[in-house]
């Protein structure tokens, strides 16, 4: 009796890993041959991921990712908490402050290129205007970092709400006894926060990390709007990558790279899901 709520999810989850599992199988299929536009596929068994792993274009791709990557997490989870920690807990301020940070999530990714790429233009927008008052020069086309920093802001723009509502409704779920006992007993701020707060947002913060990780993995739309890219590859990330090889039509190499970059995903929240977990539990990592 208790298990009957499984009989109306089953279906629904042999659905889903059919839609994945049949495009996954056509990937694996594809990386195993030669298939070029206008030529019949050729079995080559694993020369596509050779070629792959040889390529300076890939491993740049993936450094470039890894880079942009860590500087995410680095930025958005502790600007997160500090954030949801400034938030009002109670009283009016609470819903408006809420909605106005959600703003961002509403944006479609593509909106958000576009938007970014008008803020950046160097004829009409705001960014290089500002530079220019200020003595500076700005020119997301042209400058290799500009591009990549403006990529990096406007990821953490557009998704440190995230972070930020997920650990607000972390820190709504932790009673105030806790708090309560902790001034009983005369701890101050940091310990607070560092006894009580962090070990409480654990599993919120796991969620959070893996999240942001896996979806910085996916960025596309955005540096494909706002710098195509560029200048050079710049902000040429894996996704953007992947995506030129199929576009040209290398659908063997691309589909190797894809099947490695879900390998490189899949193996780095593993990773940073056990050292949370253990960091979490008050054990060593390594």
């Amino acid at each position: 009796m208790k298990n009957r709520a499984w009989y109306f999810v089953i279906p629904m989850i042999v659905l889903m890993s059919i839609g994945a599992f049949l495009p996954l199988m056509v990937v694996v299929n594809y990386s195993q041959h030669y298939i070029f536009a206008g030529s019949f596929a050729t079995y080559v068994g694993l020369a596509n991921f050779v070629e792959v792993l040889h390529d300076s274009q890939f491993r740049g791709a993936i450094s470039r990712q890894f880079i942009f990557t860590f500087m995410i997490l680095l930025i958005e989870i502790p600007l997160g908490i500090i954030v949801a920690l400034a938030l009002p807990k109670k009283g009016f301020w609470v819903a408006p402050c809420l909605v106005l940070l959600g703003i961002p999530l509403l944006i479609p990714y593509n909106v958000v290129g576009i938007i970014w790429r008008l803020f950046t233009q160097s004829d009409i927008g705001v960014i290089p205007k500002i530079f220019e008052v200020l003595g500076g020069y700005y020119n997301v086309t042209l400058d290799s970092f500009d591009a990549a920093s403006t990529i990096l802001l406007l990821d953490v723009w557009h998704w440190t709400p995230l972070v930020v509502l997920l650990v607000y409704a972390g820190l709504q779920a932790i009673p105030d006894a806790y708090y309560q006992a902790a001034a009983i007993d005369g701890a101050n701020s940091w310990r607070t926060f560092r006894f009580i707060t962090l070990p409480k947002l654990r599993s919120v913060l796991t969620l959070v990390i893996l999240l942001r990780l896996m979806d910085s993995f996916k960025i596309y739309s955005e540096p494909l709007l706002l710098t195509g890219g560029g200048p050079g590859t710049a902000t040429t990330y894996l996704s953007l990558f992947v995506a030129r090889k199929a576009e040209s039509y290398e659908l063997g190499y691309a589909s190797a790279a894809s099947l490695i970059y879900f390998f490189i995903v899949l193996v780095m929240s593993y990773i940073a899901f056990q050292i949370i977990t253990k960091i979490g539990k008050g054990g060593k990592v390594g």
